[in-house]
């Protein structure tokens, strides 16, 4: 099975970086959908495929664009983490996430999956290591589980790095951040 991590367009946080970031969920930028369309032509997402989104705008807006308008999944455990974890780093505000109601009333979206775990005040951004990876494995091995050929996760660079550690990488840095509307992909 592929899984397939693509992390979201070009935000509005990013305008004036870093002196947006802690704007308050934002969304892509002109120029962020234009990526997005772009990377639309590039990769094919089947109706059957699993897609599995953060709970922000950016993401969601993200996946609206890549599905053409099919169903996803949202999820507060593919939602911002930070890398490198440091709990005396502050939240920035665009890292904050939708709630549950919010999803509903922006986007009137009701596939959420959090498994009644308890993560929608901070998501998985400061919860601790060994917690996020036990969050994280029980995701892995439902996916698995399910049998899809193809899962996608709209997410974030932070919370990409995260996952490809827990899949087994090392020594990963930011510098091996996708950027803006970028993909990887793995072989579960």
């Amino acid at each position: 099975m592929e899984l397939i991590f693509i992390r979201h367009g070009h935000g509005e946080h990013l305008k004036d970086y870093p002196n947006r970031l802690n704007t308050m969920h934002p969304s892509l930028t002109d120029y962020g959908k234009y990526q997005v369309t772009q990377l639309r032509n590039e990769i094919r997402i089947n109706p059957d495929d699993l897609v599995l989104v953060s709970p922000t705008k950016r993401t969601i807006e993200t996946a609206a664009i890549l599905k053409n308008d099919m169903d996803f999944i949202i999820s507060p455990l593919v939602g911002p983490r930070m890398f490198p974890q440091n709990p005396e780093f502050p939240i920035l505000a665009c890292d904050h996430i939708l709630s549950k109601s919010e999803i509903s009333n922006l986007y009137g979206v009701n596939n959420i999956m959090d498994y009644d775990l308890d993560c929608w005040v901070e998501g998985i951004n400061r919860i601790e290591q060994d917690l996020f990876e036990v969050y994280a494995q029980h995701l892995l091995d439902w996916i698995v589980g399910e049998s899809y050929n193809k899962t996608f996760i709209i997410s974030h660079d932070g919370t990409i790095t995260n996952y490809r550690i827990l899949l087994g990488e090392k020594r990963l840095t930011r510098k091996d951040f996708l950027g803006e509307a970028g993909i990887y992909r793995i072989n579960l």
